[in-house]
């Protein structure tokens, strides 16, 4: 239970769902109710199956290129810390939002679920990265079924703040948005250094 917990908060501070749903409904200002549900359901099912593409095909990939789990372990944690400092201070990179160029392209586009919503901001580089992580912890079964469960439901979440994204933006409004967010960022800080940890005690256990 502990590791599913863990697994949770990480995943859903990475891809954020309130910041994401906050950008959605600015994205889509204006457009018509029924066409923002529609962006809502194509941006979680692509998503979905970009996150569960890497879980499946994770560590196959990471044998291909010959990077073992510790140095990747290390990596990732350090990746995660770089997002949880964007977090914390209700910043925005490349990590978990689009750059000005992309915001740009996507104000010119009527459907925003593929791009910008889908990639990169719910299956980003960080949420790439702990889809990768939690596939490589997985070494007794053929895949997790925690770890899917755990993937689901915070897809299930993000849709639902996605639908009720005008609520959500008027009910917390962009500094309630931000307060949550940097409450995340604290958890993911801590939880992002546990990987560097294990990854730095499995490397340094493996050479003695």
């Amino acid at each position: 239970m502990n590791a599913f917990l863990n697994n949770f908060v990480v995943l859903f501070s990475v891809i954020d769902p309130i910041g994401v749903a906050w950008l959605f409904a600015a994205m889509t200002h204006g457009t018509a109710r029924q066409e923002q549900r529609r962006m809502a359901y194509r941006a979680t099912i692509l998503a979905s199956i970009i996150l569960l593409l890497f879980f499946f095909t994770g560590t196959a990939l990471l044998d291909w290129f010959g990077i073992t789990i510790p140095a990747f372990r290390i990596a990732g944690g350090l990746l995660l810390f770089l997002l949880s400092i964007d977090m914390v201070f209700a910043r925005h990179s490349g990590l978990r939002s689009t750059t000005s160029a992309e915001q740009d392209e996507a104000s010119h586009k009527q459907d925003v679920s593929v791009f910008p919503l889908a990639f990169p901001l719910l299956a980003g580089p960080g949420a790439i990265t702990t889809i990768l992580l939690m596939a490589s912890d997985n070494t007794r079964y053929l895949f997790d079924w925690e770890v899917l469960l755990v993937l689901i439901l915070v897809i299930f979440t993000t849709l639902i703040a996605l639908l009720y994204a005008p609520v959500l933006t008027r009910s917390l409004g962009e500094t309630g948005a931000n307060v949550v967010s940097r409450i995340l960022g604290l958890l993911l800080a801590a939880l992002a250094m546990q990987y560097v940890v294990d990854g730095i005690k499995t490397s340094f256990m493996a050479t003695v």
